[in-house]
């Protein structure tokens, strides 16, 4: 090989970052709340339990997890009854590290989501957080690279009840932002069900 030549040759551009990177990638999972009961108009909407179809999508969701090998450093819930419910399924069956309960991510927007998710430290490599739509389905939206959308319902499709996105995020948490998050699974009770 002529040395001269390859003295010459320009290193191949790298591509740009949307922030630092990580030797291994952090995992985000987005879970929306399971099925909660509309039965008693009186309570509060805030004070909704789970409906008896929820408590079994939720027990579906803990053992998916659970089946799934996934743990978590860290749970964010909101403080919503119906929210808390679903993650006493999932207490259940495993022990995070940490469990936060917040009122502030009651029915939160994706952008407050981005925000608190932002503002964790980098201890948290595993982190599920369980909320409301349509906050929850849009911060998904958000975060998903062009590759993974397809594997997301639209905007205009349902993220329903129940529903759990997994990302792989390969930037830290203090530069979480647009399509720098890959899906590794979107499951919902109704996948989980016919499995």
């Amino acid at each position: 090989m002529d040395r001269r030549t390859s003295k010459n040759k320009r290193p191949a551009a790298k591509p740009k970052s949307s922030g630092p990177k990580l030797s291994e990638p952090q995992r985000l999972c987005l879970l929306r709340h399971a099925k909660s009961s509309r039965d008693d108009s009186d309570i509060d909407d805030h004070d909704r339990p789970l409906a008896a179809r929820g408590r079994s999508a939720a027990a579906l969701i803990a053992e998916h997890l659970l089946d799934s090998g996934l743990s978590f450093d860290l749970v964010l819930c909101s403080s919503s009854l119906r929210t808390r419910e679903t993650l006493d399924a999932i207490l259940s069956r495993m022990s995070p590290s940490r469990v936060i309960l917040e009122r502030k991510l009651y029915l939160a927007s994706a952008a407050s989501l981005l925000e608190r998710l932002r503002a964790l430290g980098e201890e948290d490599r595993k982190v599920l957080m369980v909320g409301h739509n349509p906050g929850l389905h849009e911060l998904a939206l958000a975060l998903a690279d062009s590759r993974s959308l397809p594997g997301l319902p639209s905007l205009s499709g349902k993220f329903p009840t129940g529903a759990l996105a997994i990302f792989d995020l390969n930037v830290t948490w203090s530069a979480l932002g647009p399509r720098c998050a890959k899906l590794a699974a979107y499951k919902t009770p109704r996948d989980l069900e016919a499995e």
